[in-house]
């Protein structure tokens, strides 16, 4: 087992750096400044497009994808992904490597046609365009995928789709053009061949927004949209993968999906470590100094070896993937997505506690941090799902013996 950082990668992670400390940090209060100015919380700022140019002109685009340039392996994608999460809001989207749109684009590579990868792949590979993934439905336990229940009734050259979806990201970008829904186009069939997946424009007839749903009392830029669809009109051609293919499609999708979050996770639990660590040295209380006080030393030696500890199981989902197949690495990916965002979350409470109420206010990304990831342990499946796949993987070694 080998998954040291090839010399590529190497090279990559000092470029990343350094496009992180000379225009990232510097444009986060610049982003936040352009925000607050426009009253809208989902509005685009412009300083996102200069990071976008800069981005490319550095060769750091489009870093995720293994099939095209620059085709890196999940393992050496894993430490720019962690350093990109050190800015979690402005970094992925800068670099062209934003959820839902990296698994969009890769279900768009495996079981699009070729006008959906002109139509829609293409601009997405060119930053132009922002996509949306809608599976996620009110009503129901969403942590069951079979349990989707949005109706994709066939009829002359198509399907017709009624119901709602919720928790949709970027369903409130500015430049969102297309989603990916799945719904029940045959709910006669075996159970885990019920559930399609069709490509609808986002300004399709039918498809309106109507809210979007707070994180946390947060209002991510990219949205959390509820959306509804009322008789919307799908042609045949607009089918990925074939009729009852969506749960397949769902696990390919997020699989990779899921080992990137991870690794963003860990950026961000570094970040805190880091803001932990000066606050401690520059804050002192009742005569002593924050950082030669025993409790917080213990708690920054059980963040830096939790944090290695999650790196290296993430590293092994990630060569797994490499080297074996995703399948073959569901059970690490499982554990990861347990694991990762359980550690960066304590890392960034307990950032926050060192930072006392300053912690819980916007003067810091901490607060922030601490939403997402608290959300993250829902998405993409709940802790308790994935450890069910864990016990169950672990179980089945021993029910033969």
């Amino acid at each position: 087992m080998d998954f040291r950082p090839s010399d590529r990668s190497l090279d990559y992670q000092r470029r990343l750096t350094a496009f992180m400390d000379e225009c990232v940090y510097p444009a986060e209060p610049i982003a936040a400044r352009q925000m607050a100015d426009s009253g809208d919380p989902h509005h685009y700022p412009a300083v996102l497009d200069d990071l976008k140019a800069e981005a490319r002109s550095r060769g750091l685009w489009n870093l995720f994808h293994p099939h095209r340039d620059p085709g890196l392996s999940n393992t050496d994608y894993a430490p720019l992904a962690e350093i990109m999460g050190r800015s979690i809001h402005l970094a992925p989207e800068a670099c062209n490597c934003s959820a839902p749109d990296t698994g969009n684009m890769e279900i768009f590579e495996l079981y699009g046609t070729d006008e959906h990868k002109e139509k829609y792949l293409r601009p997405l590979l060119d930053g132009t365009i922002r996509s949306a993934f809608a599976m996620t439905e009110p009503g129901i336990s969403s942590s069951d995928a079979t349990n989707v229940a949005m109706s994709m009734k066939r009829t002359t050259g198509g399907f017709i789709l009624n119901g709602r979806k919720w928790f949709t990201s970027n369903g409130m970008h500015p430049h969102l053009e297309v989603m990916i829904v799945m719904g029940k186009t045959n709910p006669e069939a075996e159970v885990h061949r019920q559930q399609s997946m069709l490509v609808v424009p986002a300004h399709a007839d039918g498809v309106r927004i109507l809210r979007n749903l707070p994180v946390f009392g947060y209002h991510d830029r990219e949205g959390h949209a509820e959306v509804e669809f009322a008789d919307v009109f799908v042609p045949d051609k607009d089918i990925l993968g074939g009729e009852g293919a969506g749960f397949r499609i769902a696990q390919d999708r997020l699989g990779p999906g899921r080992i990137h979050h991870c690794m963003r996770s860990l950026g961000m639990a570094e970040r805190a470590l880091e803001l932990l660590c000066t606050r401690a040295l520059s804050r002192s209380t009742f005569g002593t100094r924050l950082a030669d006080r025993d409790n917080i030393r213990d708690q920054i030696a059980q963040a830096r070896i939790d944090i290695e500890q999650a790196r290296l199981l993430t590293l092994k989902a990630a060569w797994m993937m490499d080297t074996a197949s995703n399948k073959e690495a569901r059970q690490e990916i499982a554990a990861i997505k347990v694991a990762a965002p359980a550690v960066a979350l304590r890392v960034v409470d307990q950032a926050i506690q060192v930072f006392g109420g300053e912690g819980v206010t916007d003067d810091t990304p901490l607060a922030a941090m601490y939403a997402g990831l608290r959300t993250l342990r829902l998405a993409d499946g709940p802790d308790e799902v994935h450890r069910m796949t864990i016990a169950r993987a672990e179980l089945r070694k021993y029910r033969d013996r």
